[in-house]
């Protein structure tokens, strides 16, 4: 910032509450307007990461805020007859990557992938939009894993690819070392290889957890003590 330039914290509340007048009112009187003619367009292919960094002017965060602003006028409607639902997800993918190219640290993409355009009646646009969320998870597990865990949950119950969510679990598990990770996100592959009846490999692997010590707490070693015991019981019942 030059010698020259402000902080936006500087300026005064009076442009502020200015501009959210101007602001209210174009919305009001865009609201009033008669409807335009709809038309069916597709999202226009995303502009290159040095491009948007460029239009960034420095304000990465905001300009990445408005990308996701301008994606949101596609899901609301607006002018566009398309729904989102019908929209090219590879495309739409790839603004999703510029966006978070621009702002690694915002959560909002990876929100609106696993929560929104994934949770779509179309298999083929979940499965693109999944594969695009574990891409971007495998960038920063840590910080991203709650979307992938979403992920492997959606594999689960509207896909009903075990394998798939297995998979998704499993990296959750391996990739990530967040503590916050709660009980259930750290153990999601013990339900997935039950409900696949893998219960050997299911008991191997809560063996496995409990001989390494690394679990202290003492309702998740009780957790994992009462499964092993399910496990070995429903075991010897088919044997």
């Amino acid at each position: 910032m030059s010698a020259e330039e402000r902080p936006l914290a500087h300026v005064p509340r009076a442009v502020w509450l200015a501009l959210g007048a101007a602001l209210a009112a174009q919305i009001a009187w865009n609201a009033a307007r008669p409807a335009p003619g709809r038309a069916a367009t597709d999202l226009p292919p995303p502009p290159s990461p040095a491009l948007l960094r460029l239009a960034a002017l420095g304000e990465p965060q905001a300009a990445a805020r408005l990308a996701m602003l301008y994606l949101q006028s596609f899901d609301y409607g607006g002018t566009n007859e398309r729904r989102y639902r019908e929209l090219d997800y590879a495309r739409l993918a790839r603004w999703l990557a510029a966006i978070l190219e621009l702002d690694p640290h915002s959560q909002y993409p990876l929100f609106s992938a696993a929560r929104i355009y994934a949770e779509v009646p179309d298999e083929a646009r979940t499965r693109a939009m999944l594969e695009f969320v574990y891409r971007e998870f495998l960038r920063d597990p840590d910080r991203r894993w709650p979307w992938l865990a979403h992920a492997a949950l959606l594999a689960k119950h509207r896909l009903h690819d075990l394998p798939l969510a297995l998979r998704y679990a499993m990296a959750v598990e391996q990739k990530s070392a967040a503590s916050d990770r709660p009980l259930w996100a750290r153990q999601m592959r013990i339900f997935i290889l039950e409900d696949m009846n893998e219960l050997e490999a299911a008991r191997v692997m809560i063996r496995d957890l409990l001989r390494a010590g690394r679990i202290t707490d003492p309702a998740e070693l009780r957790f994992l003590n009462e499964k092993l015991k399910e496990l070995e019981a429903r075991q010897g019942s088919v044997r």
